[in-house]
């Protein structure tokens, strides 16, 4: 189980749960066709969007395998929602978890998906004590895989077009880390 003690914050982002204030900012990156681009949602109206709020809202604690912590990203300096990181706590017996971000693009470039994903790598490695942690992404998002090599996370596996994703064959690339690789990275 993990309760992660909120606000966490890194040099410059905090992160906590969603909460309704924040439906302007999600709206403006859900919303856009280069976000959704390579994700399984097409673009959210504004509907849309309020609904994953409620639904993510609650997702501050990782209580049982298959939960998600969904956690908002917020650049302290403007106080602006920039995006969204998740850790998911995909098998018990394994230890094994999941990792994933979203972030507008107008911060895209920045080193933020890098410093809020390596807060949720800590708190599953070193909250929920997982023995080896996942991030999966579309073949042809390269600035993803760039932020997981980033985080000395290695590349594990190309699956060549495994999924039918919007009408689109598209191939999966598996990134990985174990907990004794996050114990020695620089």
């Amino acid at each position: 189980m993990l309760r992660p003690t909120y606000p966490i914050e890194t040099e410059r982002l905090t992160l906590r749960p969603f909460r309704e204030g924040d439906l302007d900012g999600l709206y403006a990156y859900q919303s856009l066709p280069e976000v959704a681009r390579f994700l399984y949602w097409e673009p959210r109206n504004l509907e849309e969007s309020r609904s994953f709020l409620q639904q993510k809202m609650g997702a501050s604690t990782v209580e049982k395998e298959g939960d998600w912590l969904v956690l908002a990203v917020v650049w302290r300096k403007t106080g602006a929602l920039i995006g969204e990181v998740n850790l998911q706590w995909r098998s018990r017996e394994h230890r094994q978890g999941e990792i994933g971000f979203i972030l507008n693009p107008g911060y895209h470039g920045k080193g933020f998906a890098t410093e809020a994903a390596a807060a949720v790598l800590r708190l599953g490695f070193e909250g929920l004590g997982l023995h080896r942690v996942v991030g999966r992404l579309d073949g042809r998002n390269a600035a993803s895989a760039r932020v997981l090599k980033r985080l000395g996370m290695r590349r594990e596996a190309h699956l060549v077009q495994n999924e039918l994703v919007k009408g689109e064959w598209t191939d999966e690339i598996v990134y990985a880390m174990l907990q004794e690789e996050w114990k020695r990275r620089d």
